[in-house]
């Protein structure tokens, strides 16, 4: 559904279109994956030797993410997403990035990267306008890193945030994908990067998405589980969330400088509250990240299709997006496509 009223007040400039989907929950929030390539191996993604990648002419052109876009922000999406795959090896992404951002009503861009060529690009992805990061970062030890993502790449990691800090990108979150007897042991070290750092660190639970991403129930974690483990170090105080926030529950300890959040996309559903839509790489548009459902929005755009109907086919996608994703914990499945293509 697609409104213009009173609704688009609440954190929506007056009088712009809003989202609102069959249950009622306002869509503001647009993931775009740029590629499906990337330069690390996670063992939670994908396999050693990777995954075959698509052909250039499969994935959607920046001139067509931009229209896509533009109309998506003209409809109600106020916040923007750049994924992959990791973004920052797609060539001219800076001037994407720079072109994105003058798009009329967009609030906010937020791109997501695992780090390792941010130390040479942050400064030009600053001056292109973005503000808000996200750094994948699953230890702090560098033997480690190198055995999660299969690159000894965790120093180039380090010096990106240190010149994201330094540059005052705000805020800089660091994505810590939790897996029981990999690296759980460092939980509360990475918590603590909150207390000497204005950074938020995130949790993430260990989702089957893909086909072989060796997820099973006992490398699995809880985000409930982790919570405690850092609350036997200090009290965690509650957070409120923001309108264009992402799912993170949002916490503080005494006296940290930053942030620690918790995301239990299968222990704590927060379904009821998504706020999101995804662009895939190759043009498809997902209403959830579990569920395999697209809605071709490629071939329209390449067979010169009207504004209008590439608006329509957003609007599908949000009437269509599913009220929630079960329980993967009791009945555990797979999403079939990798989260390299969905963009994660």
């Amino acid at each position: 559904m697609y409104r213009t009223d009173e609704r688009a007040g609440q954190g929506n400039r007056p009088g712009k279109g809003i989202f609102i989907d069959r249950n009622n929950r306002v869509i503001n929030y647009l993931r775009i994956s740029v590629t499906d390539r990337c330069n690390l191996r996670c063992i939670y993604c994908m396999p050693e030797g990777g995954i075959p990648v698509l052909p250039h002419e499969d994935i959607l052109s920046y001139e067509e993410i931009l229209r896509i876009a533009k109309l998506a922000v003209r409809g109600g999406i106020r916040k923007v997403r750049l994924t992959g795959g990791e973004p920052l090896v797609r060539k001219g992404i800076v001037e994407f990035v720079r072109r994105l951002g003058a798009l009329e009503g967009l609030e906010q861009i937020t791109l997501t990267t695992n780090g390792v060529l941010l130390a040479e690009m942050a400064e030009d992805l600053w001056a292109g306008g973005v503000r808000h990061i996200n750094v994948s970062l699953d230890s702090l030890k560098a033997e480690r890193y190198a055995k999660i993502t299969r690159r000894d790449a965790f120093h180039r990691v380090w010096e990106g945030l240190r010149e994201a800090r330094r540059l005052g990108f705000d805020p800089i979150k660091i994505n810590v994908v939790a897996m029981r007897g990999v690296n759980d042991d460092e939980i509360l070290d990475l918590a603590r990067l909150s207390l000497e750092e204005p950074f938020h660190v995130r949790f993430i639970e260990f989702m089957p998405v893909g086909t072989d991403n060796g997820w099973n129930k006992e490398t699995f974690i809880s985000t409930g589980e982790i919570r405690a483990r850092i609350e036997q170090a200090g009290s965690l105080h509650p957070l409120a969330s923001r309108l264009l926030d992402g799912p993170a529950e949002r916490f503080v300890l005494q006296g940290a400088k930053g942030e620690v959040g918790f995301i239990g996309a299968l222990s704590h559903h927060f379904c009821s509250k998504c706020n999101r839509l995804r662009l895939t790489a190759e043009g498809g548009l997902r209403g959830c990240l579990f569920s395999d459902d697209e809605i071709d929005i490629k071939t329209p755009l390449r067979r010169g299709e009207p504004d209008e109907c590439i608006a329509g086919l957003i609007q599908l996608a949000i009437d269509t997006k599913p009220v929630g994703h079960g329980s993967f914990l009791q009945s555990p499945r797979k999403c079939s496509r990798n989260m390299s293509r969905i963009g994660g």
